[in-house]
């Protein structure tokens, strides 16, 4: 591997959550952005399935005059109900609206 296909990463802060404070390297992908989404598998003590904590990326700040993004923070999602699957623009919705139209039952 040369210096120019050298994986990049940039160091990205915490905020909530058990990592509140800590900043970790984080790998940019091909946009020079971190992923959307941080999942980070926690094992479980007692030797059950581990607790995954979910953070999301979320703007560090804007610039005065431009307003562009200033750079990337995660922050802390404990009622995250994804499960770790990607969302398509085409995708139903995993649970539907009460009360549409035709709803017969409540």
């Amino acid at each position: 591997m040369t210096e120019t296909e050298a994986v990049k990463s940039q160091d990205t802060p915490f905020e909530g959550g058990p990592m509140d404070g800590r900043v970790l390297p984080v790998l940019v992908g091909p946009t020079g952005h971190p992923p959307k989404t941080y999942r980070i598998p926690v094992p479980d003590p007692d030797g059950g399935p581990p607790t995954v904590l979910v953070y999301h990326r979320v703007p560090r700040g804007h610039s005065r005059r431009l307003g562009l993004i200033q750079g990337w923070k995660y922050r802390y999602d404990p009622d995250d109900r994804s499960g770790g699957k990607l969302r398509w623009p085409w995708s139903k919705p995993s649970d539907p609206p009460r009360g549409t139209p035709g709803d017969t039952h409540g």
